[in-house]
């Protein structure tokens, strides 16, 4: 009996040993061999929009890098929450990702139960791009840039109508802060989506509107519309004719950012593997003249980075909706 019982606490001893390493080693074996099987980027917002095609840019050449197919799915509802959400709660294997923007910053604020809490189940891989806003105006609004703008609306902001893609969307807080910037209050009508905001604005109803630019080129080059201003700290190489609003005079700045995130608690190894494929990505030639073309200026960085960013971001858009008093429709 003494030598069984030797014997049985031996292997006890090897069995609690085996999976001490188990689970010591388990994570790194599986970063690995990261990406075994094919990926799921959630793009949070119908096909066809503006993160879809940024989206779609990104994941061909991914694939190719990863030697794994990224299969890019629209899951969109709330403003981009519920496409976020479900990564936020998926298994923080690895193989889902949210391509998040600006978006999701705001919402955390603007709605008064969000599907998931931005700051703590998401964890930043890379900012992939930046995309400025545009101010348009109806093109009969007797004003040809940003000084006479703001000295026509200053006059008139009594009768004058400001459209958005909707109440708390990122056009109608970034038209609310270019108002408070230069001392208006001016009437908001708000439209479900910006397609229909567009429409009235070819038509004259509204006289204005904050969108990004690649919503609005085609109808800017068709002289359907007016540009007043870019409101990016630059010129965009989308519309490289067009002033920034600060080359014409006002300290004010507007932008939508895009980056990826995958679920918190993904292990390290496995972030650092596709952050460090997406800046490949991003330093191809021909993905930069892409994202160009569609009005977004390539970023890139370290998770940190993107991690220190997003904070302050959540904090910036939570003063700004509150103070805004935005609500969803």
């Amino acid at each position: 009996m003494q030598r069984i019982f030797r014997g049985s606490q031996c292997t006890i001893e090897a069995i609690a040993a085996a999976l001490a390493c188990a689970l010591l080693c388990g994570a790194p074996a599986a970063a690995e061999s990261w990406p075994a099987r094919p990926l799921t980027m959630v793009v949070p917002f119908a096909a066809g929009g503006g993160t879809d095609v940024l989206g779609r840019i990104i994941g061909r050449r991914l694939s190719e890098i990863l030697v794994q197919q990224v299969i890019i799915e629209n899951v969109g509802g709330a403003g981009g929450m519920v496409g976020s959400a479900r990564v936020a709660k998926a298994p923080p294997d690895g193989y889902q990702f949210v391509l998040g923007s600006r978006a999701d910053a705001i919402n955390q604020t603007l709605y008064k139960n969000p599907l998931y809490n931005f700051a703590t189940d998401l964890a930043p891989v890379v900012l992939i791009a930046d995309q400025p806003t545009l101010l348009v105006a109806r093109k009969d609004l007797p004003v040809d840039d940003l000084r006479e703008f703001v000295a026509y609306a200053r006059e008139n902001q009594a009768r004058m109508q400001m459209a958005s893609a909707g109440a708390g969307s990122t056009g109608h807080l970034d038209c609310m802060l270019l108002n408070a910037a230069i001392g208006i209050n001016v009437t908001h009508v708000p439209y479900r989506g910006g397609g229909p905001a567009m429409q009235d604005l070819i038509a004259g109803r509204i006289d204005y509107f904050c969108t990004l630019s690649a919503t609005a080129r085609q109808q800017v080059d068709g002289k359907l519309i007016k540009a007043i201003a870019i409101l990016s700290r630059d010129r965009s190489a989308m519309l490289p004719e067009l002033a920034s609003a600060r080359e014409q005079g006002l300290d004010f700045e507007a932008t939508t950012w895009f980056g990826f995130f995958f679920p918190k608690g993904t292990p390290e190894p496995i972030i650092a593997q596709l952050n460090r494929a997406l800046n490949d990505v991003l330093a191809m030639p021909s993905i930069e003249k892409q994202l160009i073309r569609e009005g977004a200026d390539p970023v890139g960085g370290t998770p940190a980075e993107f991690g220190q960013f997003v904070q302050r971001e959540y904090e910036k858009w939570k003063l700004i909706v509150r103070e805004s008093g935005a609500t969803p429709e």
